[in-house]
């Protein structure tokens, strides 16, 4: 007999309103100046979305003993959910409190505190499901900022193996937590593991870059971009766009991963007009590092500076990787005006001075070897990121399964 089968022989499982299972605590107050370095260990709703994973021991912040008594208590075991978010996903979060000293929490949050048979990180575990989801969704309230109250909260339905036997139901509920906190690790570890792989990479990629786009005295010479290229003055009529060749910077992508198909297309006017080879590079926010070469004719709006080459001794596609460079964008952000909606200073841009071969033949050689670092760089930042994507999806796929106690033929754990 499976583990799964041993576990769930037999098992009468009922659902109960959260209400029936434990004391809902509705919090208050607590502003992020109530903060003190330490004193009285203090759980604030929004760090359960950004901070804390399923439960602690610790928290990051701490209020003084006078501001604690006019707060609700947290106790070891007790369960303290988000009751307001600004996306649906974020209502609902839940963070288990396993500190040996009483905590307290605020407004936007309430406190379960679980009867003595139920387990608060089985409860946790349970509100990440899309089972738990499917139920919230029909509670909330609320379009810019969305709230499940308490009381509502209340009426959720939690599955409850063998409720007439308490003794037995905190055995299974204890089994099936174990199980979940070993595929949380590993999912945890494997997820860090591709990171770092990812990283590494990443690093690879731009010092073997640097290497190859820097040179010795001799071997070149160095030029603005306003020598060899200006930016486009032609013109395109909308007619002629569509979302295939329609740029904003909203459809460019970052991190010089080039573009995708634009939502918007121009109904009117005329548009600054792109051709094969151009580099569009986008205006707002430089550090966000878009940019693509054309490989196409199209249309773009003022966000978006169109790089045309003008001089035949620089091969455009050599041109795109100087400006595809760590050290332009670094430049660029420099010069660029504006703090919270920051763009690139066009004429400072013009004046960035970069080393060109003399020989066309060797900016070729670079480009080529270049395009092949590109080409397999892409294939590892696409890889590794849909790699831990289907990891994570895994692990929710086993957890919402395990929590939605199937009959033992449908899965082994």
């Amino acid at each position: 007999m499976s583990f799964l089968e041993e576990l769930l022989a037999d098992v009468i499982v009922e659902l109960m309103p959260v209400a029936e299972i434990g004391e809902l605590v509705r919090g208050n107050g607590l502003p992020k100046t109530d903060f003190t370095e330490s004193g009285v260990p203090a759980i604030h709703y929004g760090q359960i979305y950004t901070y804390y994973g399923l439960s602690t021991i610790e928290t990051k912040s701490f209020v003084s003993s006078e501001t604690a008594k006019k707060l609700k208590k947290v106790d070891t075991g007790d369960v303290v959910v988000t009751n307001t978010s600004e996306n649906l996903e974020d209502v609902g979060k839940a963070v288990v409190y396993l500190g040996k000293k009483q905590a307290v929490t605020g407004g936007h949050a309430t406190i379960f505190k679980p009867k003595p048979y139920i387990l608060g990180k089985y409860f946790a575990y349970y509100t990440q499901t899309e089972a738990f989801a499917q139920q919230k969704r029909k509670f909330a309230k609320g379009t810019k900022v969305i709230d499940v109250s308490a009381t509502d909260l209340a009426k959720i339905k939690i599955p409850i193996p063998c409720p007439e036997n308490p003794k037995k139901s905190l055995i299974i509920q204890s089994e099936i937590v174990q199980v979940l906190d070993k595929l949380s690790a590993m999912t945890a570890e494997l997820t860090a593991e591709l990171t770092a792989e990812l990283n590494i990479r990443k690093k690879q990629y731009n010092y073997y870059r640097e290497q190859l786009l820097s040179f010795k005295d001799g071997e070149v010479e160095w030029k603005t971009l306003e020598e060899v290229a200006e930016y486009s003055k032609t013109r395109i009529s909308y007619e002629l766009l569509d979302k295939t060749n329609y740029v904003g910077v909203n459809n460019l992508l970052q991190n010089r991963a080039g573009k995708t198909e634009s939502n918007y297309v121009p109904t009117s006017g005329n548009l600054t007009k792109y051709s094969e080879g151009d580099i569009l590079i986008g205006n707002i926010r430089p550090y966000l590092k878009k940019i693509w070469q054309a490989d196409r004719i199209g249309g773009t709006n003022g966000d978006v500076l169109v790089i045309r080459l003008k001089d035949e001794v620089v091969n455009a596609k050599y041109l795109y990787q100087i400006l595809a460079d760590e050290r332009f964008f670094e430049y660029n952000m420099q010069h660029a005006k504006g703090a919270k909606m920051p763009r690139g200073n066009k004429d400072k841009i013009m004046e960035y001075r970069f080393q060109i071969p003399k020989n066309l033949d060797e900016q070729a050689r670079i480009v080529s070897i270049l395009d092949k670092f590109d080409v397999l760089t892409s294939s590892i930042t696409q890889g590794l990121p849909r790699e831990i994507e289907l990891r994570q999806q895994q692990y929710e796929y086993y957890r919402d399964l395990l929590l939605s106690f199937p009959k033992p033929e449908t899965v082994t754990v």
